[in-house]
């Protein structure tokens, strides 16, 4: 089986990926940095998303596991002191499509004043703002419009991505196997003049929201931890990407169990 390392910036990660290869060659696993069956990301969340958007042209071929060496590694399985157990886990049970978990995608397709629209796939958030100022931009769901926001901007997350910038603006958590996608708005204006929903609204896979900002905005655009800027968006169309990312599970880690360690369990909880 092929596997490729993908660590944080710090001497834990580093001297991890060292270990690691060191121990998957004794095991018959080979490195590949262009081919890998299996992408390990060592590090935190962050990291996990740059392994992510390196491998997105080949999701359909590519499995990520996660070590996790920081404080909080919503997407990890394991910790630092496993590394040994995870590659013995690796060399018995190489890509066994038994022990790949597949979760959706949101994707947006960004439309400019010139030019082909842009797409692109997101693991956790498309977050829209304007740089300076209100927000305003029209929202249609499945071509009707629905409502016309004014505020800071929106969140679009995925169900993975429903416990990271999502949750923090109040919006729910999914479970990641519902193919879905969230948008939550963000400091959105009501009063008797403006009115928005107010509240996240959920989309099912066959569902399309399109966002329209109003002409001449200066618009921040981030998807995951990229970050773009534009001053000619005419229209965000986000829906549920027909690609999925897939993860390998080697051993069982119920996703409510991982939210509550991650957002409830205090260290020496039972």
């Amino acid at each position: 089986m092929r596997y490729e390392v993908l660590s944080r910036d710090d001497a834990l990660s580093g001297e991890l990926a060292e270990r690691f290869h060191r121990l998957a060659g004794k095991r018959g696993l080979v490195r590949s940095e262009t081919e890998p069956d299996v992408v390990v990301s060592i590090g935190g969340d962050g990291t996990m998303l740059q392994a992510f958007h390196k491998f997105r042209p080949a999701l359909d071929r590519v499995a990520f596991v996660g070590i996790h060496t920081g404080r909080l590694g919503f997407f990890a399985d394991w910790q630092a002191d496993e590394l040994e157990r995870l590659v013995a886990f690796m060399a018995e049970h190489r890509r066994d499509e038994s022990r790949i978990v597949r979760y959706p995608l949101v994707r947006v397709d960004i439309h400019r004043a010139a030019g082909e629209p842009v797409r692109y796939d997101a693991l956790n958030e498309v977050t829209i703002r304007r740089r300076e100022g209100t927000l305003v931009a029209e929202v249609h769901l499945n071509g009707l419009l629905f409502e016309t926001f004014r505020g800071d901007g929106f969140c679009v997350s995925s169900p993975i991505g429903s416990t990271a910038y999502n949750k923090s603006l109040g919006g729910a958590i999914i479970h990641p196997t519902l193919e879905s996608i969230q948008i939550t708005e963000m400091a959105s204006i009501n009063n008797r003049v403006y009115r928005t929903i107010g509240s996240p609204i959920i989309l099912p896979k066959h569902h399309a929201c399109d966002i329209l900002p109003r002409p001449g905005q200066p618009l921040t655009v981030t998807v995951d931890h990229l970050h773009f800027e534009w001053d000619d968006v005419v229209r965000l169309h986000c829906r549920v990407s027909d690609k999925t990312v897939s993860f390998m599970r080697y051993r069982p880690f119920p996703f409510w169990q991982r939210v509550r360690e991650g957002f409830i369990r205090n260290e020496g909880d039972e």
